[in-house]
């Protein structure tokens, strides 16, 4: 078992170990809770048969193990983020769906203080600012057009942890809350719209760069008008998200989505019951059944988010999507680092960076993690 290594170094040996150029036999030294460069002396595990993988970043997630993060309860949102992190995910962007605006703002405020502690890496708005056309799980009573003031006391109350804010570029000063989120340093994304591909292209030169949930809650793909997945697909500055639990989006079409483009991003958009099995749960005021894993509005047919975590997305890439490891490490990991520009320190396995990583068995499934050194 690795001990903590703020005082020595750990050296994981024998293991495949995926490195920003590939997949090769060798080892990788751990000092001081980030990625040594060279050999250090300290304690030395073997690895043989096993994958070493970078930990994983899921910036689209709403909680699991029966926890969700929209009220900002600090217990619950712990719990949601050490459910992740024990399958893999090192850093995790906790999400928010629609909620009224004094609810909204007291769950930024919450989750503001747990990102300050390095339990969550930031906060992403969810809406409120959606198209009721494609609102899914949101509550259409609860959508509203971008509100600028709202914006800035939302940011204001993230204390700099307010990562990212998806909204439908086609509603009325949706562009003009865009420019206003990347002067925030708040990345904008494109999601829930049944906006035209013009529009989504009006909001990625206005500096938007994630299209939230390829293909879900978005006007379809079509021959002759690709609407805003053909935007995204076409667009070298934006990265998109993939929710690969083989439910939102068909492994053919994953296999698609990964030709496409080099910027795809595995997220898991995991909701409360990720983690718990089937019944019955909450996804901020709506209700949700999960039966045989699928999450479901209650009484109805639109999706709610997911049960998967990014260990599941991860593995289906290989196995499901037909994608090599490194594509899917670097799907799960590296991609979603720099779409929020934190892939100079997480992200890959590189000297200087966090010591978060991934030590997967032969069926690429978890073996055990660890995060800035320390395995957890």
């Amino acid at each position: 078992m690795a001990r903590p290594v703020g005082d020595g170094a750990v050296s994981l040996t024998n293991a495949r170990i995926v490195l920003p150029d590939g997949v090769r036999d060798g080892a990788l030294h751990i000092a001081g809770g980030t990625i040594a460069d060279g050999p250090a002396p300290g304690e030395v595990i073997d690895l043989a048969g096993r994958h070493v993988v970078p930990g994983f970043v899921d910036m689209h997630v709403h909680g699991g193990a029966g926890a969700s993060y929209q009220l900002g309860n600090p217990d619950e949102a712990q719990r949601a983020a050490s459910f992740h992190l024990a399958h893999g995910t090192t850093t995790t962007i906790a999400s928010l769906v629609t909620g009224d605006p004094d609810e909204l703002a007291a769950a930024v405020e919450g989750l503001a203080g747990l990102a300050a502690d390095g339990v969550i890496a930031g906060v992403h708005l969810e809406g409120p600012y959606l198209a009721r056309s494609r609102c899914g799980a949101h509550d259409p009573a609860l959508l509203r057009d971008p509100d600028p003031a709202e914006f800035r006391r939302l940011v204001r109350l993230g204390r700099g942890h307010l990562r990212m804010i998806t909204l439908a570029p086609e509603l009325p000063g949706a562009l003009d809350l865009v420019r206003e989120a990347v002067d925030a340093g708040v990345i904008a994304a494109v999601g829930h719209t049944d906006g035209t591909g013009e529009a989504a292209r009006a909001a990625f030169d206005a500096g938007a760069r994630v299209a939230t949930h390829l293909f879900n809650a978005m006007r379809p793909l079509h021959h002759r008008e690709g609407g805003p997945v053909a935007a995204a697909l076409n667009d070298p500055r934006v990265t998109v998200e993939l929710i690969n639990d083989g439910v939102h989006v068909e492994p053919a079409v994953a296999r698609l989505v990964f030709a496409a483009t080099p910027r795809v991003a595995l997220i898991t958009d995991a909701m409360a019951a990720a983690g718990m099995g089937d019944g019955d749960y909450r996804l901020g005021v709506m209700d949700v059944e999960v039966r045989g894993g699928r999450a479901i509005l209650a009484g109805g047919t639109s999706i709610a988010g997911s049960t998967i975590t990014m260990a599941d997305a991860f593995r289906r890439a290989v196995t499901d999507a037909g994608q090599p490891i490194e594509r899917a490490a670097e799907a799960a990991s590296l991609t979603p680092a720099r779409a929020l520009g934190i892939d100079a320190r997480v992200g890959s396995l590189e000297p200087g960076k966090d010591a978060d990583l991934v030590v997967l068995d032969a069926d690429l499934r978890v073996d055990w993690v660890m995060k800035r050194g320390r395995r957890v």
